[in-house]
């Protein structure tokens, strides 16, 4: 996960709250609004992050933290490439919707830069 934490396949909540700096109620949150955690559930209902939920965690913090998106605009560009992502695997062509997500993306993102 870091350079000073082992790798491991899986790691907790709580061992994500604190490398990643987040309380884990923002996280839980994330995992609710982006749909694009997908953590392992045990038996006793605790969650299980994988390296890709981690890499996703990370992602959004630096979109919302760092560059200033809002949630909304994170979600609307983190799902495009997302869609994207699978459209490229399986050699599909851009649907308008997915290029006009982009094109919303692409300018909420240059407006951030110009106010910056």
């Amino acid at each position: 996960m870091t350079a000073s934490t082992p790798e491991k396949k899986y790691y907790s909540i709580c061992e994500i709250s604190r490398a990643a700096g987040l309380p884990e109620y923002t996280i839980r949150y994330w995992e609710a609004e982006f749909g694009l955690l997908k953590p392992i559930r045990l038996e006793s209902g605790h969650r299980r992050y994988t390296d890709r939920d981690v890499r996703c965690i990370l992602k959004i913090k630096d979109l919302v933290y760092k560059n200033g998106m809002t949630l909304q605009g994170a979600k609307k560009l983190l799902t495009a490439r997302t869609r994207a992502s699978a459209r490229n695997i399986v050699g599909g062509a851009a649907s308008p919707k997915l290029l006009k997500l982009l094109r919303e993306a692409h300018n909420e993102l240059s407006q951030i830069i110009k106010e910056c």
